[in-house]
C-alpha cells in the first residue's frame, strides 16, 4: 500500500521517457545485468533518472533470505534490549534521529563499515541474537553486492567508451575504501490517517554522497524518487532486485552527465518496511573531479576538484534535503 493521499495518486503524470529501455516498471527502467546491450541501457538510466531497478543480478537469494531473518529478529527486539547495540557514534544502532543536524524521520537503522571496524559482539546480549551470525550474513551479503556493483561500474564505463573500465570499480575495490552498510527499518504508523492525507516522512528527502548506493527491500512500499520535472514517483517494491542509486561522487566524475537522484521513504500504515543499503565509496584520500575524457576541455569543468574525506566531512554537516555538491561547483552563481 503506497501511503499518499488519494488526490496525489490521481495527478501523478505519465512520464514519456525518451529511451527504449527493454521493460518499465511505475516508469522506472528495468535492466536485466545478463543481457549484452545493458551498458548502453545503464547509461541512459543514469543519464535520465539517476536510478534504476537491475534482474538477473546473481546474488544469491540465500543469502538476501538469511540477512533479512537475522535482522527482524534484531528490529524485533524490545528497544531496552536495541539500545544496547548503540548509540550509533557513526555505526551501530540508531532510532529515528538521522544524522547530526535535527533530521528526524520513522526509521530505526543499524549503520555498519564494511570492514572490520564494527564491534558485532554489541549484539551479544540481545536475547535471540547471535552476533557472529549476523556477521556472517552482512559479510556473504556485502561482498555479493560489492561484486554486482562493480560489475554495473564496469559496464558504466565501457557504456561511456572509457579507456579503462575499472576507473569507477577499482574504488570500491580498494582495501582502503570508505563503504558502508546500512539497515533501515520502518515500522507500521497506524496514525498515519491522522495527518489528514498528508505524506508521513520515514526518511527525508536526500541524495547520496557516495559513488553507487545498491538497495534492497522486502515486499512493503514507501520508496519514492524525484524526476526531473520535479514530480515524485513511488516506486513499486520487489524483494528480489535491486534499485541502484547514482551517487553525488558519481556525478561529479561524469561531470554533471548523471544526476544523484533525490530519494525519501514514506511511512506505510500497515507493513513494517526492512531495507539493506549498500554504499559504495571511495578511499578517504581518492581525489574526486570530473575525468578528462568525459570534458571537451579543462575549462569546461563544472566541479573542483576535491578528496572523499573533504566531500564526506561537508556532507554530513548538512540537513538531509540540502543541495550538497553547491560548494563544490567551479563557477559559483552570481
Amino acid at each position: 500500500m503506497v501511503v499518499l493521499a488519494k488526490s496525489a495518486i490521481e495527478h501523478f503524470p505519465i512520464v514519456k521517457n525518451p529511451c527504449k529501455f527493454p521493460s518499465f516498471f511505475n516508469d522506472v527502467p528495468v535492466i536485466d545485468l545478463s543481457k549484452s546491450d545493458s551498458k548502453n541501457l545503464i547509461v541512459k538510466a543514469c543519464e535520465e533518472f539517476g536510478f534504476f531497478k537491475v534482474i538477473n543480478h546473481n546474488v544469491p537469494m540465500e543469502f538476501i533470505s538469511k540477512l533479512e531473518s537475522e535482522a527482524m529478529k534484531f528490529f524485533s527486539s524490545p528497544l531496552s534490549e536495541k539500545l544496547k547495540a548503540g548509540p550509533a557514534d557513526p555505526f551501530g544502532y540508531g532510532n529515528k534521529k538521522i544524522g547530526q543536524n535535527g533530521d528526524i524521520g520513522r526509521v530505526e537503522y543499524i549503520l555498519l563499515s564494511t570492514d572490520s571496524e564494527f564491534n558485532y559482539q554489541k549484539f551479544a546480549s540481545i536475547l535471540g541474537v547471535n552476533p557472529e551470525t549476523i556477521r556472517s550474513a552482512v559479510d556473504d551479503y556485502v561482498s555479493a553486492v560489492k561484486k554486482m556493483s562493480c560489475e554495473i561500474l564496469e559496464m558504466l564505463a565501457e557504456g561511456l567508451k572509457i579507456n579503462s573500465k575499472y576507473v569507477f570499480s577499482k574504488l570500491l575495490i580498494d582495501e582502503k575504501s570508505d563503504s558502508v552498510f546500512r539497515l533501515n527499518h520502518y515500522p507500521p504508523c497506524p496514525d498515519i490517517q491522522e495527518f489528514n492525507g498528508k505524506n508521513l516522512i520515514g526518511f527525508g528527502e536526500h541524495t547520496d554522497p557516495q559513488i553507487i548506493s545498491v538497495l534492497r527491500s522486502n515486499n512493503t512500499s514507501g520508496l519514492q524518487i524525484l524526476l526531473k520535472d520535479g514530480h515524485w514517483i513511488s516506486v513499486p517494491p520487489d524483494q528480489n532486485s535491486f534499485f541502484i542509486n547514482v551517487g553525488d561522487s558519481l556525478q561529479v566524475m561524469t561531470n554533471g552527465r548523471f544526476k544523484s537522484v533525490k530519494h525519501r521513504v514514506l511511512a506505510n500504515s500497515v507493513k513494517s518496511r526492512l531495507s539493506m543499503i549498500y554504499f559504495g565509496g571511495p578511499p578517504l584520500t581518492e581525489k574526486i573531479a570530473p575525468l578528462p575524457s568525459l570534458m571537451e576541455g579543462e575549462d569546461t569543468s563544472l566541479y573542483k576538484e576535491f578528496t572523499w574525506f573533504e566531500y564526506k566531512n561537508s556532507a554530513y554537516k548538512t540537513r538531509l534535503s540540502d543541495n550538497r555538491l553547491i560548494l563544490f561547483e567551479k563557477i559559483a552563481a552570481s
